[in-house]
């Protein structure tokens, strides 16, 4: 039932139905805020992303297709809260923590240390498929974006935006948790 009254506010709003899009608004930006809160955790940011993406969503209305409102939505809080992270300095690259790892290789506890974490970070990647295993290396670790992937692997964007999520829902506790331990372990050497 929310699926199609989804869609029938959606169509009305393609029809430039502020009504609509007010209707909208009002069901989904407190779970998009909270969403976006979530990963942040910062009000003013969370809330600053929430106005972009139904401001995108009103302006861009007459050219999207959106089966799924919820998911689209909440697609849209992640991939603006990574830009963000980006943005602001808060995300750093796979590449750039590993490069911050061989400077770091001055002391033989170091060097022991950065080999452990290698180790992990690898059997981490070997839990993944092979087909996740190759989008997670082409973006992470040659930087590709998403878009490129797609085109080199010919397989559409989403499929690459899909195979990044799961990948990242998979790794993303134990990296962390190894990243964390490694960075303690080598602040403190």
């Amino acid at each position: 039932m929310h699926k199609e009254t989804d869609k029938f506010l959606l169509l009305r709003m393609q029809e430039d139905s502020s009504e609509a899009f007010d209707a909208l608004y009002e069901k989904y930006w407190e779970k998009v805020y909270a969403a976006a809160f979530k990963r942040l955790n910062d009000p003013g940011y969370a809330k600053d992303i929430t106005q972009d993406i139904f401001l995108q969503l009103w302006s861009r209305r007459k050219e999207l297709v959106i089966d799924n409102l919820p998911a689209y939505l909440f697609t849209a809080v992640r991939n603006n809260v990574y830009k963000w992270m980006e943005r602001e300095g808060k995300y750093t690259s796979i590449p750039d923590l590993l490069l911050q790892f061989e400077m770091s290789k001055d002391n033989a506890d170091a060097v022991v240390l950065h080999k452990e974490f290698l180790r992990a970070y690898e059997a981490l990647l070997g839990t993944l498929t092979s087909s996740q295993q190759v989008i997670f290396q082409m973006r992470f670790h040659q930087d590709l974006p998403t878009d490129e992937i797609a085109e080199r692997l010919n397989v559409s964007r989403k499929t690459v935006q899909n195979q990044l999520g799961r990948s990242i829902a998979l790794l993303r506790e134990s990296f962390m948790l190894i990243c964390l331990l490694s960075l303690a372990l080598c602040c403190r050497l």
